[in-house]
Order: C-alpha cells, then sequence, then structure tokens
C-alpha cells in the first residue's frame, strides 16, 4: 500500500508524525518527510491512523 502525500494541503503540525515516526518526519523547516512511500510491514493500523487523524486531509493511501 502507498501514502500519498499533498504537499499543498500539509500544514506540518505532526499529528501523523506522532502515530507513526518511523513513517512521517516533520523537519526543522516544517516540512513533512515521508521516510517510506510504502506502508511498511506490521504498520498498518498506525498509518491509518495518522491518515485519518490529518486535519488538513493531507495524507491518503492508495492500494
Amino acid at each position: 500500500m502507498k501514502i500519498i502525500l499533498d504537499r499543498d494541503k500539509c500544514t506540518g503540525l505532526g499529528i501523523c508524525e506522532s502515530f507513526a515516526p518511523d513513517v512521517f518526519e516533520v523537519d526543522d523547516n516544517g516540512d513533512l518527510d515521508l521516510l517510506s512511500e510504502e506502508v511498511p510491514e506490521g504498520m498498518e493500523a498506525a498509518v491509518r491512523r495518522a491518515v485519518d487523524g490529518c486535519p488538513t486531509a493531507a495524507l491518503r493511501l492508495q492500494p
């Protein structure tokens, strides 16, 4: 499953990083970095919580 980030919508709040810090990281400039474009094995639930918790709907999952 692939993680899609809409950088135009992302405000760098870091909610996703709090759910899945091994996948999402907000850098020193406040920009979100995807540490993996594919959902790592065993991280699906955490990544889904991160996607669902994004207040700007900047994240989505693609099968």
